[in-house]
Formats: structure tokens, C-alpha cells, sequence
């Protein structure tokens, strides 16, 4: 299938630094004299490309600007079933501001609007990175092996939503279990074999309640049969490494992300609402919602809430590159990405009200059915193995996303003086500015709730 954009341009439908004519860098091309390692040697880090599949949600978002500052080639799949266009755009000015400040080469930053279930779309864009390796002298005896000038896949199109898993379990199993499947074996005939998949520390379950940092191997993936949808996915990728020694798997195990880019561009908006501590505490600082509740403050914690292990995003989105660099062995390998140190609810909240010097109301309720008191990571493996290790504080976390709300103050206030016009009269006349519409029209780039009503907010009445 073609893979033109609106314009005609034979690059991917959304993209930046080089065109078409990256896929085609001869850096790029693998060798017939050298084997699997030693391309993944040979070929400078620059030049890779890593497709990343789900690359425009909150952890996705924030792996592919460190992916891009390290300078690899970076290939985004979504279907923006829960991101907008506009996160791409954001990070494609990112991208370019940030390779006007340093020196070395601009990585290319490639968005193709897809589900990575659709194997037509897929296999076109694994077709457009195939490195030529020449001939065989007898194509049906030796067929010769395809390969890829992507060096990695990062995997974040997962659906995670418990409740919603329970009541629409065949969506969870059409796109987590049935998806992984055909998706891995698209990319293993494409020679792509390095894979890093997203987890999430709720496959300890109620292991989590031994009050202590939680190993790896507190939940085992050398089963075959899981309960819980997760744990069938990881026993997939275990059954595939064991099944085909060329591949490299990594499951990483989150705990809880939260904060956002330094800069502020870059932040948790997703097209449903967020139920996770941080959001609902911004929602109640803006006013969208009255309070917080608490559930539950009689656990065997040091203020009776619910303590988690809360890393920053930024932390998390390292941690894949350290995955896709440092791992040298091939098979199937699971790292906890924490912190090792737990928050409680309330401590959480005292450090936002710190931060927004503003005090946060809270409410008491019951607790939640299956909820645990103690949610830690045991992170040595990743620091041993990896070489990773967590750098932000809980402050950090708070300030980087109160940035985003005093950034998203002056934008507000910006689009309202190039969004509107003052009426004549007694009245307001609100438009949406016409260079906009049309920079929407052409770009195709859907707007996010927030940037929707910043759009079409009017100017306070003023009377002439």
C-alpha cells in the first residue's frame, strides 16, 4: 500500500528531519560479511531507527524525545484512540529546537497514524526501513533472510484500563494478546528481533502486600498459563524467546509514572480522563473537580494510606533506552523500573500542596476491592544490569507538573488575544483564528480538550 500523505510526498504521512530519503541512508545497510551483533556495532547509534508502537501517549511521548535527543532515528505508530496529533507536533518543534542548540546530526522523527494490528499498514511501513543484502544463488534452497534497518521495537499499544478490561475482555484479548501475537511474528519476518515491552508492576497482584520492595522473581513468567491478561503477554514473549534464541525480549515492569518533561511541552493528556493520583490532584488545584478522595487510611502504612512507588516519567522513558543499549545477551529478561522508595497518598499530596502553595482538599472514603497497601519496586536488577538508575525526586515530579499548568496559564492567555476579537458594542465576537483552521485543515492535527477550548475561549466582555 502507498504510504503518501495528503501532500504527495513520499515520506510518512507525518515526519520531520529527513524525508523519504532517510530510509535510505547507506549507514544503514547491513553487510552480508557481518552477522546480527555486529550490525548493531557497525551502524552508529545515529543512524538507527526505533519504531516505537502507542509513541504519542504519556510514556511513549517522553520515550521518544529522549530517543530522539540520543540521536536515534525514531518511527511513531498510534492510532490516537487515546493521544492527539497535536503531541507530535509538539514533539517535532522540540526535536528541532533542540538541534539548534547542540551540534551533531538531526535524527529523523517519522509519525505513521495506525493500529499496529493492521498488518497492510504495517508491512508497508517495515517495507519502507528494509535493508538490501543483495543475492543468493539459489533464491528457493536459500531464501534470503529480510532485514531491517530498524534496530529495536518499543511496545506501548497495550489497552490498561482494569475496569474496562473486566467489562470488555474481548477487546483486551483482540488487542494485547491476538495483536502481540501477529505483530511479533510481522516483525521477526522482517529480521526485527530486539523488542521492549511495556508491563506494569499490578502483575504482583497481591504479592505487593508483603511490605516489602518487590523482586522480579515475586511473580514468575516461566508459566505459560496467566490469569491476568499481562501476564499472558509477557508468557508469549518468554514462550518466543525460548522458541527462537534470536531474540532479544525486555519486559519492564512500571510502578507509578508521573511528572512530566522539564520543559513543560510535554505532559499527561490523554483523550479519556487520567484516574491517576497526580491528575486528579491537578484537576482539584484547577477547579474541574471539588476534591480528592482518600481510600482507605487504615492500612499498615505510617499515615494509614496506600503507598506507592512513584517515578518520574523521565526517569521511566531512560529506562527503555538503557533496555535497547545496555542488554547485550539475547532471550527473555523482566526488570523492575522504580525508584525503591515509597510515597504515601498523603505525602504526595503534601508535596503538591508545597509546590502550588495552595492547600488541597481531601476527602476520606472506604477502600477500593483489590487495592493493596504497599506498592514498592526492588530496582536493583535494572541498576546492575542496565545500568540505570532513577535521578527525580517526588519535588522534582511536583514542579516539572506544575510547570505544565503555569505554561498552559500563558498559553491561555496568548490564545485569547490571537483566538478572539473584541465586538463592537456591548457584545463579544469569539472566531477561532482563520491561520489556525487552516494550519489544522492541512496538518490534519486534532486538538486536544485543552487546546480546543484555549481555540474558542472568549475574551472577558468589554464594554466601549
Amino acid at each position: 500500500m502507498s504510504l503518501n500523505n495528503d501532500s504527495g510526498v513520499c515520506s510518512p504521512w507525518l515526519s520531520s528531519g529527513s524525508d523519504c530519503g532517510d530510509v535510505d541512508t547507506p549507514l544503514t545497510e547491513q553487510s552480508l560479511l557481518l552477522n546480527d551483533g555486529d550490525v548493531e556495532n557497525a551502524v552508529p547509534q545515529s543512524h538507527q531507527h526505533i519504531l516505537v508502537v502507542g509513541g504519542l501517549g504519556f510514556i511513549g511521548s517522553h520515550t521518544c524525545w529522549e530517543l530522539a535527543k540520543a540521536g536515534y532515528n525514531v518511527i511513531i505508530i498510534d492510532n490516537l484512540s487515546n493521544a492527539f496529533n497535536s503531541v507530535y507536533k509538539r514533539l517535532e518543534a522540540m526535536v528541532a529546537d533542540h538541534y539548534q542548540k547542540t551540534s551533531g546530526r538531526r535524527p529523523s522523527l517519522n509519525f505513521f497514524k495506525a493500529d499496529y494490528r493492521d498488518k497492510q499498514t504495517m508491512t508497508a511501513v517495515l517495507e519502507a526501513y528494509e535493508s538490501p543484502l543483495g543475492f543468493a544463488l539459489d533464491s528457493v534452497e536459500s531464501p534470503i533472510p529480510r532485514r531491517s534497518k530498524i534496530a529495536g521495537v518499543i511496545h506501548f499499544a497495550a489497552h490498561k484500563s482494569v475496569g474496562e478490561s473486566i467489562k470488555q475482555p474481548l477487546k483486551y484479548y483482540a488487542n494485547n494478546v491476538s495483536g502481540l501475537i501477529d505483530f511479533c511474528s510481522l516483525l521477526g519476518d522482517f529480521g526485527i528481533k530486539a523488542f521492549v515491552f511495556s508491563s506494569s508492576a499490578t502483575v504482583y497482584g497481591t504479592v505487593a502486600d508483603i511490605k516489602v520492595p518487590l523482586r522480579e522473581e515475586y511473580c514468575s513468567q516461566d508459566r505459560t498459563v496467566f490469569v491476568d491478561d499481562d501476564g499472558k503477554q509477557k508468557a508469549i514473549l518468554n514462550d518466543l524467546a525460548h522458541a527462537d534464541p534470536e531474540w532479544k525480549i525486555t519486559a519492564l515492569r512500571y510502578f507509578n509514572p508521573i511528572g512530566c518533561d522539564e520543559s513543560g511541552l510535554l505532559g499527561e493528556d490523554p483523550r479519556d480522563a487520567a484516574t491517576n493520583l497526580i491528575p486528579i490532584i491537578l484537576r482539584v488545584i484547577t477547579g474541574v473537580q471539588p476534591t480528592i478522595n482518600i481510600y482507605g487510611d487504615d492500612y499498615d502504612t505510617k499515615d494509614g494510606t496506600a503507598v506507592r512507588d512513584y517515578i518520574h516519567v523521565t526517569d521511566l522513558a531512560r529506562g527503555h533506552l538503557a533496555a535497547l543499549k545496555s542488554r547485550t545477551e539475547k532471550g527473555f529478561k523482566v526488570y523492575n523500573l522504580g525508584t525503591g522508595t515509597g510515597h504515601s497518598v498523603l505525602e504526595v499530596v503534601a508535596a503538591m500542596e508545597r509546590v502550588a502553595n495552595v492547600k488541597i482538599p481531601t476527602q476520606l472514603v472506604g477502600r477500593r476491592a483489590g487495592d493493596v497497601g504497599m506498592c514498592v519496586a526492588k530496582p536493583s536488577r535494572a541498576q546492575e544490569e542496565l545500568g540505570w538508575r532513577t535521578e527525580k525526586s517526588l519535588e522534582t515530579c511536583c514542579h516539572d507538573v506544575w510547570r505544565v499548568l503555569e505554561l498552559d496559564r500563558v498559553a491561555k492567555q496568548e490564545a485569547l488575544a490571537n483566538y478572539c476579537e473584541i465586538g463592537v458594542g456591548s457584545g463579544v465576537v469569539c472566531r477561532r483564528d482563520l491561520a489556525t483552521e487552516q494550519r489544522v485543515k492541512e496538518t490534519s492535527v486534532t486538538m486536544s480538550p485543552v487546546e480546543e477550548s484555549l481555540a474558542t475561549e472568549p475574551l472577558a466582555t468589554e464594554r466601549h
